[in-house]
Protein backbone atom coordinates (compact mmCIF):
# COMPACT_ATOMS: atom_id res chain seq x y z
CA UNK A 1 0.00 0.00 0.00
CA UNK A 2 1.03 3.58 -0.55
CA UNK A 3 1.36 4.07 3.27
CA UNK A 4 4.10 1.02 3.09
CA UNK A 5 6.96 1.30 0.56
CA UNK A 6 8.61 -1.95 0.68
CA UNK A 7 11.58 -0.53 2.34
CA UNK A 8 9.80 -0.32 5.38
CA UNK A 9 8.75 -3.82 5.54
CA UNK A 10 12.26 -4.72 4.85
CA UNK A 11 13.46 -2.77 7.49
CA UNK A 12 11.41 -4.61 10.18
CA UNK A 13 12.53 -7.54 9.03
CA UNK A 14 15.55 -6.57 9.32
CA UNK A 15 15.25 -6.29 13.19
CA UNK A 16 13.45 -9.37 12.96
CA UNK A 17 16.86 -11.09 11.70
CA UNK A 18 18.80 -9.24 14.35
CA UNK A 19 16.30 -10.75 17.04
CA UNK A 20 16.56 -14.32 16.03
CA UNK A 21 20.02 -15.18 14.49
CA UNK A 22 20.44 -18.03 12.59
CA UNK A 23 17.42 -19.30 13.16
CA UNK A 24 14.39 -19.11 11.18
CA UNK A 25 11.05 -17.07 11.60
CA UNK A 26 7.55 -18.30 10.01
CA UNK A 27 4.48 -16.70 9.56
CA UNK A 28 0.99 -17.94 8.30
CA UNK A 29 -1.34 -15.27 6.65
CA UNK A 30 -5.24 -15.26 7.56
CA UNK A 31 -7.51 -17.80 5.91
CA UNK A 32 -9.63 -17.15 3.15
CA UNK A 33 -12.57 -15.31 3.91
CA UNK A 34 -16.12 -17.50 4.40
CA UNK A 35 -18.69 -15.92 2.47
CA UNK A 36 -18.82 -11.93 0.68
CA UNK A 37 -16.87 -10.01 3.10
CA UNK A 38 -13.89 -8.35 2.19
CA UNK A 39 -10.72 -10.26 3.11
CA UNK A 40 -8.27 -8.78 5.82
CA UNK A 41 -5.15 -9.82 6.25
CA UNK A 42 -3.85 -10.40 10.24
CA UNK A 43 -1.86 -7.78 11.58
CA UNK A 44 1.41 -9.79 12.31
CA UNK A 45 1.36 -11.15 8.69
CA UNK A 46 0.55 -7.62 7.52
CA UNK A 47 3.31 -5.74 9.76
CA UNK A 48 5.95 -8.13 8.17
CA UNK A 49 5.33 -7.85 4.55
CA UNK A 50 1.79 -5.51 3.36
CA UNK A 51 0.89 -8.61 1.70
CA UNK A 52 -2.82 -9.36 1.65
CA UNK A 53 -3.12 -12.60 -0.09
CA UNK A 54 -5.05 -15.29 1.81
CA UNK A 55 -3.54 -18.41 2.25
CA UNK A 56 -0.05 -17.03 2.34
CA UNK A 57 3.16 -17.77 3.97
CA UNK A 58 6.25 -16.00 4.85
CA UNK A 59 9.48 -17.68 5.86
CA UNK A 60 12.13 -15.37 6.97
CA UNK A 61 15.71 -17.52 6.81
CA UNK A 62 18.08 -15.80 9.47
CA UNK A 63 21.54 -17.34 8.78
CA UNK A 64 20.83 -16.33 5.20
CA UNK A 65 19.09 -12.91 6.57
CA UNK A 66 16.38 -13.87 3.26
CA UNK A 67 12.71 -13.62 2.87
CA UNK A 68 10.45 -15.93 1.10
CA UNK A 69 6.55 -15.64 0.78
CA UNK A 70 4.91 -19.02 -0.40
CA UNK A 71 1.34 -18.43 -2.35
CA UNK A 72 -0.91 -20.42 -3.76
CA UNK A 73 -2.16 -19.74 -7.68
CA UNK A 74 -4.81 -17.46 -8.37
CA UNK A 75 -7.98 -19.50 -9.95
CA UNK A 76 -11.63 -20.40 -8.75
CA UNK A 77 -14.21 -17.66 -7.72
CA UNK A 78 -11.28 -14.76 -7.05
CA UNK A 79 -11.17 -14.65 -10.97
CA UNK A 80 -14.32 -13.05 -11.17
CA UNK A 81 -13.68 -10.80 -8.54
CA UNK A 82 -10.24 -9.44 -9.15
CA UNK A 83 -7.94 -12.27 -7.26
CA UNK A 84 -5.43 -10.62 -4.90
CA UNK A 85 -1.67 -11.12 -6.01
CA UNK A 86 -0.99 -15.14 -5.88
CA UNK A 87 1.92 -17.41 -7.16
CA UNK A 88 1.88 -15.67 -11.14
CA UNK A 89 2.38 -12.52 -10.06
CA UNK A 90 5.94 -12.44 -8.42
CA UNK A 91 7.26 -9.48 -9.95
CA UNK A 92 4.43 -7.70 -8.09
CA UNK A 93 4.56 -9.16 -5.12
CA UNK A 94 8.35 -8.60 -4.61
CA UNK A 95 7.44 -4.85 -5.34
CA UNK A 96 5.05 -4.69 -2.93
CA UNK A 97 6.49 -6.57 -0.08
CA UNK A 98 10.39 -6.66 -0.80
CA UNK A 99 10.99 -10.08 -0.39
CA UNK A 100 13.73 -11.96 -1.94
CA UNK A 101 11.94 -15.21 -3.34
CA UNK A 102 8.64 -16.21 -4.12
CA UNK A 103 7.30 -19.53 -4.35
CA UNK A 104 4.72 -22.51 -4.09
CA UNK A 105 3.77 -23.11 -1.05
CA UNK A 106 4.26 -26.84 -1.68
CA UNK A 107 7.92 -25.91 -1.65
CA UNK A 108 7.99 -24.76 2.05
CA UNK A 109 8.25 -28.15 3.17
CA UNK A 110 11.09 -28.47 1.26
CA UNK A 111 12.48 -25.21 2.71
CA UNK A 112 12.27 -26.00 5.87
CA UNK A 113 14.01 -29.34 5.92
CA UNK A 114 17.01 -28.11 7.01
CA UNK A 115 15.92 -25.83 10.30
CA UNK A 116 16.49 -26.64 13.23
CA UNK A 117 15.03 -23.71 15.54
CA UNK A 118 11.87 -21.74 14.10
CA UNK A 119 10.31 -19.17 15.41
CA UNK A 120 6.05 -18.82 15.07
CA UNK A 121 3.85 -16.67 16.81
CA UNK A 122 1.80 -18.64 19.76
CA UNK A 123 -0.84 -15.78 20.62
CA UNK A 124 -3.91 -15.23 18.61
CA UNK A 125 -3.64 -13.82 15.35
CA UNK A 126 -5.55 -10.24 15.37
CA UNK A 127 -7.85 -9.91 12.63
CA UNK A 128 -10.08 -5.97 11.98
CA UNK A 129 -11.30 -4.66 15.24
CA UNK A 130 -9.82 -7.36 17.34
CA UNK A 131 -7.08 -7.30 20.05
CA UNK A 132 -5.07 -10.10 21.92
CA UNK A 133 -7.12 -10.43 24.88
CA UNK A 134 -10.66 -10.80 23.66
CA UNK A 135 -9.00 -13.63 21.13
CA UNK A 136 -7.54 -15.87 23.95
CA UNK A 137 -10.98 -15.21 25.67
CA UNK A 138 -12.84 -16.50 22.87
CA UNK A 139 -10.20 -19.06 22.17
CA UNK A 140 -10.25 -20.22 26.32
CA UNK A 141 -14.32 -20.36 25.71
CA UNK A 142 -13.66 -22.34 22.66
CA UNK A 143 -11.43 -24.79 24.30
CA UNK A 144 -13.78 -25.48 27.12
CA UNK A 145 -17.01 -26.35 25.51
CA UNK A 146 -17.62 -29.91 25.52
CA UNK A 147 -19.08 -29.92 22.26
CA UNK A 148 -16.74 -27.71 20.20
CA UNK A 149 -13.51 -27.89 21.94
CA UNK A 150 -11.75 -26.62 18.58
CA UNK A 151 -7.55 -25.48 19.32
CA UNK A 152 -7.01 -22.17 17.57
CA UNK A 153 -5.39 -21.83 14.94
CA UNK A 154 -2.09 -20.74 16.01
CA UNK A 155 -2.42 -24.32 18.31
CA UNK A 156 -3.00 -26.46 15.14
CA UNK A 157 -0.26 -24.98 13.27
CA UNK A 158 2.59 -25.40 16.13
CA UNK A 159 1.37 -28.97 15.96
CA UNK A 160 1.40 -29.10 12.45
CA UNK A 161 4.59 -28.00 12.27
CA UNK A 162 5.91 -30.33 15.27
CA UNK A 163 4.45 -33.72 13.79
CA UNK A 164 5.96 -32.36 10.19
CA UNK A 165 9.64 -31.61 11.44
CA UNK A 166 9.93 -33.58 14.64
CA UNK A 167 13.47 -32.35 15.13
CA UNK A 168 12.72 -28.87 14.62
CA UNK A 169 12.61 -26.54 18.15
CA UNK A 170 9.34 -24.30 17.74
CA UNK A 171 10.05 -21.26 20.10
CA UNK A 172 7.81 -18.01 20.32
CA UNK A 173 8.38 -14.97 17.84
CA UNK A 174 5.40 -13.22 19.45
CA UNK A 175 7.56 -11.09 22.27
CA UNK A 176 9.85 -9.95 19.17
CA UNK A 177 6.80 -8.88 16.96
CA UNK A 178 5.41 -7.36 20.35
CA UNK A 179 8.41 -5.60 20.97
CA UNK A 180 9.22 -4.28 17.64
CA UNK A 181 5.62 -2.83 17.26
CA UNK A 182 5.85 -1.21 20.42
CA UNK A 183 7.80 1.82 18.97
CA UNK A 184 6.29 3.19 15.69
CA UNK A 185 7.84 4.30 12.48
CA UNK A 186 7.05 8.11 11.33
CA UNK A 187 5.27 5.71 8.16
CA UNK A 188 3.31 4.47 11.06
CA UNK A 189 2.57 7.45 12.99
CA UNK A 190 1.08 9.52 10.17
CA UNK A 191 -1.33 6.43 9.19
CA UNK A 192 -2.24 6.52 13.20
CA UNK A 193 -2.57 11.02 12.65
CA UNK A 194 -5.34 10.41 10.22
CA UNK A 195 -6.61 7.75 11.84
CA UNK A 196 -7.13 10.19 15.02
CA UNK A 197 -7.93 13.26 13.21
CA UNK A 198 -10.97 11.22 11.63
CA UNK A 199 -12.14 9.50 15.11
CA UNK A 200 -11.68 13.44 16.68
CA UNK A 201 -13.78 14.59 13.45
CA UNK A 202 -16.41 11.75 14.33
CA UNK A 203 -16.73 13.29 17.68
CA UNK A 204 -17.04 16.65 17.28
CA UNK A 205 -19.86 15.98 14.29
CA UNK A 206 -21.74 13.82 16.90
CA UNK A 207 -21.53 16.29 19.65
CA UNK A 208 -23.24 19.20 16.84
CA UNK A 209 -25.89 16.49 16.30
CA UNK A 210 -26.70 15.51 19.43
CA UNK A 211 -30.12 16.11 21.06
CA UNK A 212 -33.01 14.28 22.43
CA UNK A 213 -34.39 11.71 21.16
CA UNK A 214 -32.13 10.48 18.65
CA UNK A 215 -30.69 6.83 19.40
CA UNK A 216 -27.19 6.30 20.75
CA UNK A 217 -26.30 4.01 17.42
CA UNK A 218 -27.44 7.05 15.48
CA UNK A 219 -24.22 8.99 16.55
CA UNK A 220 -22.63 5.38 15.93
CA UNK A 221 -23.68 6.00 12.39
CA UNK A 222 -22.68 9.34 11.48
CA UNK A 223 -19.08 8.16 12.28
CA UNK A 224 -19.37 5.53 10.39
CA UNK A 225 -19.90 7.88 7.53
CA UNK A 226 -16.83 10.21 8.70
CA UNK A 227 -14.45 7.27 8.24
CA UNK A 228 -16.23 5.80 4.97
CA UNK A 229 -16.39 8.94 2.72
CA UNK A 230 -12.08 9.89 4.25
CA UNK A 231 -11.20 5.96 2.84
CA UNK A 232 -11.38 4.23 6.16
CA UNK A 233 -12.25 0.91 5.79
CA UNK A 234 -14.35 0.93 9.04
CA UNK A 235 -14.44 0.67 12.66
CA UNK A 236 -11.14 -0.18 14.19
CA UNK A 237 -13.35 -1.32 17.30
CA UNK A 238 -16.38 -1.86 18.75
CA UNK A 239 -18.18 1.87 19.55
CA UNK A 240 -18.88 2.75 22.99
CA UNK A 241 -21.84 5.39 22.70
CA UNK A 242 -23.21 5.20 26.03
CA UNK A 243 -25.58 7.79 27.74
CA UNK A 244 -27.02 8.04 31.31
CA UNK A 245 -26.96 5.74 33.30
CA UNK A 246 -25.42 2.91 30.95
CA UNK A 247 -22.06 5.50 30.79
CA UNK A 248 -21.49 3.02 34.30
CA UNK A 249 -21.30 0.12 31.92
CA UNK A 250 -17.62 0.85 31.43
CA UNK A 251 -17.61 -1.26 27.62
CA UNK A 252 -20.96 -0.83 27.23
CA UNK A 253 -21.75 -1.78 23.32
CA UNK A 254 -25.10 -2.00 22.71
CA UNK A 255 -25.72 1.67 22.18
CA UNK A 256 -29.64 1.32 21.29
CA UNK A 257 -30.55 3.96 23.90
CA UNK A 258 -32.38 6.64 23.03
CA UNK A 259 -30.71 10.38 24.37
CA UNK A 260 -32.75 12.12 26.97
CA UNK A 261 -32.31 15.85 28.29
CA UNK A 262 -29.97 16.41 31.43
CA UNK A 263 -28.29 13.01 30.59
CA UNK A 264 -24.13 13.14 29.86
CA UNK A 265 -23.05 11.11 26.56
CA UNK A 266 -19.92 9.23 26.22
CA UNK A 267 -18.32 8.56 22.99
CA UNK A 268 -15.34 6.21 22.71
CA UNK A 269 -14.73 5.45 18.50
CA UNK A 270 -12.21 5.15 16.03
CA UNK A 271 -11.58 3.79 12.34
CA UNK A 272 -9.56 1.40 11.73
CA UNK A 273 -7.17 3.17 8.29
CA UNK A 274 -4.77 0.81 6.44
CA UNK A 275 -4.47 -1.73 9.32
CA UNK A 276 -3.94 1.06 12.34
CA UNK A 277 -6.68 2.76 14.96
CA UNK A 278 -6.34 4.79 17.10
CA UNK A 279 -8.58 5.89 20.60
CA UNK A 280 -10.91 8.88 21.76
CA UNK A 281 -13.50 9.48 24.42
CA UNK A 282 -15.21 12.50 25.10
CA UNK A 283 -18.48 13.31 27.44
CA UNK A 284 -20.94 15.88 26.49
CA UNK A 285 -24.22 17.33 27.37
CA UNK A 286 -27.24 16.00 25.65
CA UNK A 287 -29.09 19.17 25.73
CA UNK A 288 -26.01 21.48 24.58
CA UNK A 289 -25.21 22.66 28.45
CA UNK A 290 -23.63 20.89 31.28
CA UNK A 291 -25.07 20.83 34.29
CA UNK A 292 -23.10 21.64 37.62
CA UNK A 293 -22.90 18.45 38.52
CA UNK A 294 -21.77 17.49 35.21
CA UNK A 295 -19.54 20.41 34.99
CA UNK A 296 -17.96 19.82 38.75
CA UNK A 297 -16.81 16.13 37.63
CA UNK A 298 -16.32 16.22 34.42
CA UNK A 299 -14.15 19.84 34.53
CA UNK A 300 -12.11 17.85 36.97
CA UNK A 301 -11.12 15.15 34.93
CA UNK A 302 -10.18 17.04 31.93
CA UNK A 303 -8.12 19.19 33.86
CA UNK A 304 -6.17 16.41 35.14
CA UNK A 305 -6.32 15.21 31.69
CA UNK A 306 -4.13 18.46 30.43
CA UNK A 307 -1.94 17.86 33.59
CA UNK A 308 -1.03 14.55 32.41
CA UNK A 309 -0.43 15.77 28.70
CA UNK A 310 1.66 18.40 29.95
CA UNK A 311 3.96 15.61 32.11
CA UNK A 312 4.45 13.61 29.14
CA UNK A 313 7.87 13.55 27.34
CA UNK A 314 10.70 10.56 26.68
CA UNK A 315 13.10 9.60 29.36
CA UNK A 316 10.87 9.58 32.35
CA UNK A 317 8.80 6.22 33.30
CA UNK A 318 4.77 6.37 33.06
CA UNK A 319 5.13 5.85 36.67
CA UNK A 320 7.34 8.89 37.60
CA UNK A 321 4.16 10.89 34.97
CA UNK A 322 1.90 9.73 36.77
CA UNK A 323 3.60 10.58 40.31
CA UNK A 324 4.40 14.24 38.78
CA UNK A 325 0.72 14.78 37.60
CA UNK A 326 -0.98 13.54 40.63
CA UNK A 327 1.40 15.86 42.67
CA UNK A 328 0.80 18.74 40.56
CA UNK A 329 -2.96 18.34 40.42
CA UNK A 330 -3.17 17.73 44.40
CA UNK A 331 -3.65 21.67 45.32
CA UNK A 332 -6.26 21.42 42.31
CA UNK A 333 -8.44 19.06 44.16
CA UNK A 334 -7.90 21.13 47.51
CA UNK A 335 -9.46 24.33 46.00
CA UNK A 336 -11.82 22.82 43.69
CA UNK A 337 -15.72 23.21 44.70
CA UNK A 338 -17.29 19.93 45.09
CA UNK A 339 -20.69 20.09 45.75
CA UNK A 340 -20.71 16.40 47.61
CA UNK A 341 -18.22 14.73 49.80
CA UNK A 342 -18.42 11.14 47.80
CA UNK A 343 -17.27 13.90 45.06
CA UNK A 344 -14.59 14.90 46.42
CA UNK A 345 -13.44 11.85 47.84
CA UNK A 346 -14.04 10.19 44.46
CA UNK A 347 -11.77 13.19 43.06
CA UNK A 348 -9.02 12.59 45.79
CA UNK A 349 -8.73 8.41 44.55
CA UNK A 350 -8.50 9.18 41.14
CA UNK A 351 -5.44 10.72 41.93
CA UNK A 352 -3.71 7.55 42.98
CA UNK A 353 -5.06 5.30 40.64
CA UNK A 354 -2.45 4.42 38.39
CA UNK A 355 -4.32 3.36 34.75
CA UNK A 356 -4.67 6.79 34.00
CA UNK A 357 -1.91 6.31 31.07
CA UNK A 358 -3.66 3.18 29.36
CA UNK A 359 -2.96 0.57 26.97
CA UNK A 360 -0.32 1.21 23.70
CA UNK A 361 -2.19 1.95 20.25
CA UNK A 362 -1.45 0.77 17.03
CA UNK A 363 -2.87 -1.82 14.56
CA UNK A 364 -5.24 -2.98 17.21
CA UNK A 365 -6.63 -0.54 19.67
CA UNK A 366 -5.06 -2.51 22.60
CA UNK A 367 -2.43 -3.09 20.85
CA UNK A 368 0.64 -5.25 21.49
CA UNK A 369 3.76 -4.25 23.12
CA UNK A 370 4.57 -3.11 26.76
CA UNK A 371 5.69 0.41 27.78
CA UNK A 372 5.21 0.59 31.14
CA UNK A 373 7.73 -0.74 32.30
CA UNK A 374 10.63 1.31 30.79
CA UNK A 375 11.47 4.84 29.84
CA UNK A 376 9.16 6.32 27.66
CA UNK A 377 10.84 6.14 23.80
CA UNK A 378 9.83 8.45 21.01
CA UNK A 379 7.35 6.86 18.72
CA UNK A 380 5.56 5.60 21.23
CA UNK A 381 2.01 5.66 21.13
CA UNK A 382 -1.07 5.00 23.63
CA UNK A 383 -3.87 6.37 25.39
CA UNK A 384 -4.17 8.82 28.02
CA UNK A 385 -7.21 8.23 30.13
CA UNK A 386 -8.51 9.45 33.45
CA UNK A 387 -11.18 8.42 35.32
CA UNK A 388 -12.97 8.73 38.38
CA UNK A 389 -15.88 6.56 39.41
CA UNK A 390 -18.69 7.83 42.32
CA UNK A 391 -19.60 4.33 42.99
CA UNK A 392 -22.45 5.20 45.37
CA UNK A 393 -24.43 7.11 42.13
CA UNK A 394 -23.04 4.62 39.53
CA UNK A 395 -21.34 7.64 37.73
CA UNK A 396 -18.28 7.13 36.14
CA UNK A 397 -16.60 10.14 34.29
CA UNK A 398 -13.60 9.57 31.74
CA UNK A 399 -11.55 11.58 28.84
CA UNK A 400 -9.45 9.98 26.35
CA UNK A 401 -6.79 10.92 23.50
CA UNK A 402 -4.22 9.06 21.80
CA UNK A 403 -0.72 9.96 21.96
CA UNK A 404 2.57 9.73 20.55
CA UNK A 405 5.89 10.39 22.29
CA UNK A 406 8.21 12.77 20.42
CA UNK A 407 11.75 13.76 20.53
CA UNK A 408 10.54 16.59 23.42
CA UNK A 409 6.83 15.77 24.28
CA UNK A 410 4.24 14.50 22.74
CA UNK A 411 1.90 15.06 19.24
CA UNK A 412 -2.07 14.44 20.56
CA UNK A 413 -3.18 12.45 17.38
CA UNK A 414 -6.96 13.09 18.63
CA UNK A 415 -6.91 16.55 19.71
CA UNK A 416 -9.22 17.85 17.09
CA UNK A 417 -12.14 17.30 19.02
CA UNK A 418 -13.15 19.86 21.42
CA UNK A 419 -11.91 19.11 25.10
CA UNK A 420 -13.23 22.24 27.26
CA UNK A 421 -16.24 22.36 28.29
CA UNK A 422 -16.73 26.09 26.93
CA UNK A 423 -15.65 24.83 23.98
CA UNK A 424 -17.88 21.45 23.95
CA UNK A 425 -20.69 24.00 24.80
CA UNK A 426 -19.99 26.40 22.21
CA UNK A 427 -19.77 23.91 19.36
CA UNK A 428 -23.39 22.54 20.14
CA UNK A 429 -24.56 25.86 20.12
CA UNK A 430 -24.00 26.64 16.23
CA UNK A 431 -26.95 25.00 14.12
CA UNK A 432 -27.90 21.37 14.76
CA UNK A 433 -28.13 19.74 11.12
CA UNK A 434 -30.80 17.15 11.13
CA UNK A 435 -29.29 13.62 10.09
CA UNK A 436 -30.07 12.69 6.53
CA UNK A 437 -32.32 9.94 5.75
CA UNK A 438 -33.57 9.07 9.52
CA UNK A 439 -37.25 6.80 8.95
CA UNK A 440 -39.71 8.63 11.36
CA UNK A 441 -40.98 5.13 12.63
CA UNK A 442 -42.96 6.37 15.27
Amino acid sequence: MADFPAEEFIARRERIFDAIGAAYALLQGAPAPRGYVVFRQTNEFFYCCGLETPQAYLLLNGAERRATLYLPERGGAQLGEGAPPGLEDADLVKAITGVDEVCPREALIEHLAAAKVVYTPHAPAELRAATRDGLQWADQMAARDPWDGQPAREQRFIALLRSRFPRIEVRDLTPILDDLRSVKSPREIAVMRRAGLLCALAVREAMRVTRPGLFEYQLGALANYIYAVNGAQGEGYRPIIASGENIWHIHYFRNDCPLKDGDLVLMDVAPECNYYTSDIGRMWPVNGTYAPWQRELYGYIVEYHKTLLAHIRPGVTPEQVLDEAAAAMHPVWENWRFSKDIYREGARRTLGFRGHLSHPVGMAVHDDGDYHHRPLRPGTVFSVDPQMWIPEERLYIRVEDTVAVTEDGIENLTAAAPLELDDVEALMRTERTALPYVLDVG
